[in-house]
């Protein structure tokens, strides 16, 4: 067995990966920004441009299994990336054969919200459960669905998009996919942005340390985080809007399928109980009494990225997946 393979995380924005040991050890890491690239091949030529001196010092081609990534829409069952709303690249992107092309590697790939659910699976707080939910926040909403100790994929390989349930009917418009109300326009960073731009725009007579940026470009989630902590009404307001819709539609996936847990992972999971206390509370209010105080609804414990580059890297690893 090769001492080595490669997880690759790719989201909206951001796409991490890392060289992973037999021990589940991320031995090196890097990112690169995924929405510089108009084209997928340019984004696989710089990613190959940082990932070879990674694999030349750890010994070369030969010392790997191959590469696990997980993307937005990536289809397990394909290798394809198909119709990703969040990222530059359009229609179907043959992702997992271009990749191996470039790499002359065994080259896997999956949702990357299931990449997610596999690390908690393997490495972290889901560590020995068989029914739990993983919910990443980031620049959209992803989610891997584990039962019976299995991912769920569906007939096509793309079952589990809870991000696009729709949560707010005739809401906002998710400019991505033209559908209104989905949770991912609430739920996601980008989401925390335009509830705190709403919410500014009309409420014009309440001050706020939000008004002292470009709502532009420099109202961010970070930017609402920081606000909420010195106090800041609106922002607080946004992270309890976000909490409580985020709560409505994790109800709506308890009753679905029972989890033992939900596990939150993702950059919006740093504003801590800003957004875990509301959507608790709006997840246990909206569940019937027999789901009631027995879901647990987590913050992952694995380093942020870790899990999606672990569970990625284990498509690869694993013969049964």
């Amino acid at each position: 067995m090769a001492d080595f393979s490669i997880g690759v995380d790719i989201g909206g924005t951001n796409t991490k990966f890392g060289i992973v040991n037999k021990d589940g050890q991320i031995v090196k890491q890097d990112r690169l920004l995924t929405n510089k690239h108009e084209a997928a091949q340019d984004f696989i030529d710089e990613l190959h441009s940082k990932l070879m001196p990674m694999i030349n010092e750890a010994g070369g081609l030969d010392k790997f299994t191959g590469i696990g990534a997980g993307a937005p829409n990536g289809n397990y069952y394909t290798g394809n990336i198909e119709y990703a709303a969040n990222l530059k690249w359009r229609g179907i992107i043959p992702f997992a054969k271009m990749v191996s092309e470039k790499f002359g590697l065994k080259v896997k790939l999956t949702n990357d919200a299931n990449a997610a659910a596999m690390g908690e699976m393997m490495y972290g707080c889901a560590k020995g459960m068989k029914h739990f939910i993983v919910i990443t926040l980031g620049t959209g909403v992803g989610s891997g669905i584990v039962i019976d100790g299995k991912i769920v994929l569906g007939h096509d390989g793309f079952a589990g998009e809870l991000g696009h349930t729709i949560i707010r009917p005739g809401g906002r418009l998710h400019k991505g996919t033209g559908i209104r109300g989905v949770l991912e326009s609430y739920a996601s960073a980008t989401g925390v942005r335009e509830t705190a731009i709403e919410l500014l725009t009309e409420n014009p007579r309440i001050e706020s340390l939000l008004r002292d940026y470009s709502i532009n470009d420099l109202i961010t989630s970070q930017t609402v985080y920081e606000c909420a902590t010195k106090g800041d009404k609106i922002a607080n307001d946004v992270f309890e809007f976000t909490g409580q819709i985020l709560g409505e539609a994790l109800a709506n996936f308890v009753m679905f399928s029972s989890p033992e847990a939900i596990i939150l992972f993702g950059g919006l999971t740093n504003a801590g109980d800003l957004i875990m206390h509301p959507t608790r509370q709006a997840m246990e209010a909206n569940l019937v009494q027999v789901f009631r105080n027995k879901v647990k609804l987590l913050f992952s414990d694995l380093k942020e990225a870790d899990a999606a580059i672990l569970g990625a890297s284990a498509l690869i690893l694993d013969p049964a997946k």
